[in-house]
C-alpha cells in the first residue's frame, strides 16, 4: 500500500532515520507509560514507539491513512488507532483517573497553534508533550521578553508549560520537502502555575490586545482597560510595548482588569 501526501492535511512525512532515532531518544520513554501520537502519517515514529511504550494511542484525521496504519500494524496489541480530528478529540478520555499521558507528534503547520491550545485544556492529564513544529513557531513559544519572536504565543504557552527547544530538523528530512525549517520542542505542563491569574479569559484578552499592534505602547493598547496611573500603581511603565512585558507583569495587568470589572459590577 502507498499513500500520497495531501496538502489539505499539511502532510510532510518524516523519513530521516537519524532524526527519528534522536526524537525517540529525546522522548525519554520509561516502562509503563501511556503515549499518544498525533498525526501518525506513515508510521515513522509509530514503529519505534511501539517497541518501547506500554500502550500507544494514535489520533489520525486522514481516513485513508487510518486504513493504511491499521493494515501496517495489524498485529500490534499495544496500539489503538482513532480516526478523529485532534482539534476536537477528547484526550482526557484516554487517561484513566490518576494516569497521565505523554503526547508526541509531527504537527501539521496549519493547525499547530490551535491544536496546542486545545491540548492545554487537558493539562491535568498530560505529563509532557514532544512536538515537531515549524521552527518559527518554536522560536515564538520559547522566546524571552524583549526579543523579536516574543508575543502572545510566548506568554500564553509559558503560563501553562515549561518550554524547551531541543533541536532543528532540516527540510530534506521530509517527503515532500517543506519550504521551512522544523524544530523539536518539549512542553511540560506546570503542576502549579508560575504566576497567579484570577481569570484566564481576561489574561488572554489583555495579552491579545497588548500585541494586536506591536508598535503601540501599553498606554495606547490597553487604554480601554487600564489608565496610565493604574499601570504605574502596579509598577509597570505604560510607555513600554507588549514585547517588553514579562508573564508576571501580564498577570498583574490581567488581575487589575479583573478586579476593576468586579468593582464596576458591585457599584452598578
Amino acid at each position: 500500500m502507498t499513500h500520497q501526501a495531501r496538502k489539505r492535511f499539511g502532510q510532510n512525512f518524516l523519513h530521516d532515520h537519524n532524526i527519528i532515532n534522536t526524537i525517540i531518544a529525546s522522548a525519554m520513554i520509561s516502562a509503563g507509560q501511556h503515549w499518544v501520537e498525533i498525526g501518525a502519517g506513515q508510521g515513522a515514529l509509530t514503529s519505534p514507539l511501539l517497541t518501547k511504550v506500554h500502550h500507544l494511542d494514535v489520533v489520525e484525521l486522514d481516513r485513508d491513512l487510518v486504513v493504511w496504519l491499521n493494515h501496517k500494524f495489524a498485529n500490534q496489541t499495544n496500539l489503538t488507532i482513532h480516526s478523529a480530528d485532534a482539534l476536537r478529540f477528547d484526550f482526557s478520555a484516554l487517561a484513566p483517573e490518576g494516569q497521565k499521558l505523554h503526547v508526541i507528534g509531527n504537527l501539521p503547520y496549519n493547525i499547530s497553534t490551535p491544536l496546542m491550545f486545545h491540548l492545554l485544556e487537558n493539562t491535568t492529564c498530560i505529563a509532557d508533550m514532544l512536538f515537531m513544529l515549524q521552527k518559527e513557531v518554536v522560536n515564538r513559544i520559547c522566546a524571552e521578553p524583549s526579543s523579536k519572536s516574543y508575543g502572545r504565543l510566548s506568554v500564553m504557552m509559558q503560563y501553562y508549560c515549561a518550554t524547551e527547544w531541543l533541536f532543528d530538523v532540516p527540510p530534506e528530512s521530509f517527503s515532500p520537502v517543506p519550504a521551512v525549517m522544523s524544530s523539536i520542542v518539549r512542553l511540560v505542563p506546570h503542576v502549579t502555575p508560575p504566576v497567579r491569574v484570577d481569570d484566564m479569559k481576561t489574561l488572554n484578552r489583555v495579552v491579545t490586545e497588548s500585541f494586536s499592534q506591536r508598535r503601540k505602547t501599553l498606554r495606547n493598547s490597553l487604554k480601554k482597560s487600564l489608565s496610565e496611573n493604574e499601570m504605574t500603581d502596579l509598577g509597570i511603565d505604560a510607555n513600554l510595548r507588549a514585547e517588553n512585558i514579562t508573564l508576571a507583569e501580564f498577570a498583574k495587568l490581567s488581575n487589575a482588569v479583573s478586579q476593576k470589572s468586579v468593582l464596576l459590577l458591585v457599584e452598578s
